[in-house]
C-alpha cells in the first residue's frame, strides 16, 4: 500500500565554523530554522523539526510558507535525499520527485540518453524509457538537440528535457515544487497541463508551491511550514486563511466553489 509516515521527523544542518556569539547571530533571520546545538555541541540549523504525517493514497497536500520556511527540505526528506536526524521516516511506493530535476542527468552524453538515464533513476526499466521517447522528444520540442550532448543545452532546454521525462511516468508518489522554471511562459502552461495530468495519474501528492491557485486546483488538504515546524495543517482555505489572512482564503474559497459547480 502506497503510504508516506513520518514520526517526529527533524532534519538538522551541522555549521562547523560557527565557533561564535556573533558567526551564531549571523543565521538568524526570517526565513530558515532554528539555531540549536546537537549533542557534541556543534551549531546546528534545525531545517525541520517534529514532523508527523500520515498520508495514503488519494492525498493531496499542498506547502505554504515564506522562503526558507522548509518546504522543500520536507520534499527532499519524503523523496530520501535526507534522512531524518531524529525520529522516523517510512515511506512506502515509488517516489517521483519534481524538483531536483537535474538529479540522475549527465552532461557528456545525449538528451536521448539522458531520457534513459534519468527514467532509470526514478525507478522506469529502460525498455520503458524507450516506449516513451518519441512522446517525450515531442513534448520537450527539442528537436535535433536530443542528439547532442546535455552539456550544449540552455538551463531552460535541460528543464524541458527533465519534465518531458518526470511527466511521462506513473508515480505512486508525486512530490512537485512549482518554482521549476527556466522556461519560457508558453512553454511553462504547456508543461502545467501535463503536470495536472501527472497529478490525476499519482497516488499521493506533496505540493510545494506559492500560488493559491494552482493549490486550489490540485489539493484537498494543506500544511503551513514555518521554520521548519508545522504551524497549521487542515483543508487548503483554512490553512491560507492561517498562513495569509482572510482575503487569501475568500479567495481560494471562490475557486473551489467555482470548481465544484463546473464538476
Amino acid at each position: 500500500m502506497v503510504s508516506i509516515d513520518t514520526y517526529g521527523a527533524c532534519v538538522d544542518f551541522p555549521i562547523f565554523d560557527a565557533k561564535s556569539r556573533s558567526m551564531k547571530k549571523a543565521f538568524l533571520g526570517a526565513a530558515g530554522g532554528a539555531i540549536g546545538r546537537n549533542t557534541d555541541n556543534v551549531v546546528v540549523v534545525e531545517a525541520l523539526r517534529d514532523i508527523n504525517l500520515h498520508l495514503r493514497e488519494g492525498d493531496r497536500v499542498g506547502l505554504v510558507g515564506h522562503n526558507g520556511a522548509g518546504k522543500s527540505t520536507l520534499l527532499r526528506l519524503l523523496s530520501g535525499i535526507y534522512e531524518p536526524t531524529r525520529g522516523a521516516a517510512d515511506i512506502r511506493g515509488r517516489v517521483a520527485p519534481v524538483f531536483d530535476l537535474g538529479v540522475g542527468m549527465d552532461p557528456e552524453i545525449s538528451g536521448y540518453e539522458n531520457i534513459i538515464i534519468r527514467g532509470l533513476f526514478l525507478g522506469q526499466s529502460r525498455r520503458q524509457m524507450k516506449k516513451k521517447m518519441d512522446e517525450i522528444a515531442e513534448f520537450s520540442e527539442l528537436g535535433d538537440y536530443l542528439a547532442m550532448p546535455l552539456r550544449t543545452y540552455s538551463t531552460g532546454m535541460r528543464i524541458r528535457l527533465a519534465l518531458g521525462v518526470v511527466t511521462s511516468i506513473e508515480p505512486e508518489i508525486l512530490l512537485l515544487d512549482e518554482g521549476i522554471g527556466a522556461v519560457d511562459a508558453a512553454f511553462m502552461a504547456k508543461a502545467r497541463a501535463r503536470l495536472q495530468e501527472l497529478v490525476a495519474r499519482s497516488g499521493i501528492l506533496v505540493f510545494a508551491s506559492h500560488s493559491n491557485d494552482f493549490l486550489a486546483q490540485l489539493c484537498n488538504t494543506a500544511l503551513w511550514i514555518d521554520h521548519g515546524e508545522i504551524r497549521k495543517a487542515g483543508l487548503v482555505d483554512e490553512v491560507v486563511e492561517a498562513y495569509e489572512g482572510k482575503d487569501a482564503a475568500n479567495h481560494v474559497r471562490r475557486l473551489l466553489k467555482d470548481m465544484e459547480s463546473k464538476s
